[in-house]
Order: structure tokens, then C-alpha cells, then sequence
């Protein structure tokens, strides 16, 4: 079985840790195939049912890809912890100015509100009285609109 020793560096230790127990379970995953492999040749020449005992180092074979594929993404899952964790920190930093964006945004908001609000008040009243001035003086008798 094969070790992994510390670099000396800061983390070295957990990265020579997670190293062993890759190579640990690379390990045991390998003897386990070879002792089934070895008790499936036990029982094939010892079996009256060899057909079926056929199939299965086949099967087992055919999943050798998906256990390498489950190392592999084993040995890449703690990177992936640490950039999500590392994501999320940022993220939560980023409340409060989110916070203040959003207040500002809601300002301006109101501030346009307003002053849509009192265009609309100021067309009004400046509408009756242009129909006002224009009635009066279409029916001035000089013409005169005062």
C-alpha cells in the first residue's frame, strides 16, 4: 500500500491525509475486485450453474469504468467544497451593499413617482383652463379672450 508524506506547507497534512485515503480506497477497492474475481473462478469450477456464474465477472467488468469515474470525482470533490464555500462567503459579503442598492434603487423610484405624480397634476390643471380660454373667447363678442 502506498503512503503520501507532508509537504511541510500550510494544509500539507490534510492534502497528504486525503492523499492516503485515496490510495487507501483505490486499495481496497482492487483487492475486493480481485478476491471476487478469485472466488468467482472458485465457484465456476465447482458450480453445476456455470452459466450464470459466467455473466457476473462481466458485469463486474463492465462497471470498472464507473468506479474509476467515482474516484475521480471523489478526488475532485473537496476543491469543489471549498470553491462553493468559497462562493458563498463572497455572496454574504455582498449583502449589505445589495442592501444599499436596492434602497437606492427604491429611491429613485419614488423620486420619479413624484415627479410623474405632479406632471400629470400640473396637466390638469392647465388643460380645463387652455378649453376655458379658448371657449371664452369664441364667444367674446370683440373676440377678445380677456
Amino acid at each position: 500500500m502506498a503512503t503520501s508524506t507532508s509537504t511541510g506547507k500550510t494544509g500539507g497534512s490534510s492534502s497528504s491525509r486525503d492523499g492516503s485515503a485515496k490510495t487507501m480506497v483505490a486499495d481496497q477497492i482492487t483487492q475486493s475486485i480481485q478476491s471476487t474475481s478469485n472466488l468467482l473462478h472458485l465457484m465456476l469450477q465447482s458450480s453445476p450453474s456455470q452459466a450464470e456464474l459466467m455473466k457476473l465477472p462481466k458485469t463486474l467488468f463492465a462497471k470498472t469504468p464507473t468506479i474509476k469515474n467515482t474516484e475521480l470525482v471523489l478526488e475532485q470533490l473537496p476543491q469543489v467544497i471549498s470553491a462553493l464555500d468559497a462562493h458563498m462567503e463572497n455572496g454574504l459579503q455582498s449583502v449589505p451593499q445589495l442592501k444599499t442598492v436596492m434602497q437606492l434603487l427604491s429611491n429613485m423610484e419614488n423620486c420619479q413617482l413624484k415627479t410623474l405624480s405632479r406632471a400629470q397634476a400640473t396637466q390638469q390643471i392647465s388643460v380645463p383652463n387652455l378649453v376655458d380660454q379658448s371657449w371664452v373667447a369664441a364667444f367674446s363678442p370683440s373676440g377678445d379672450p380677456r
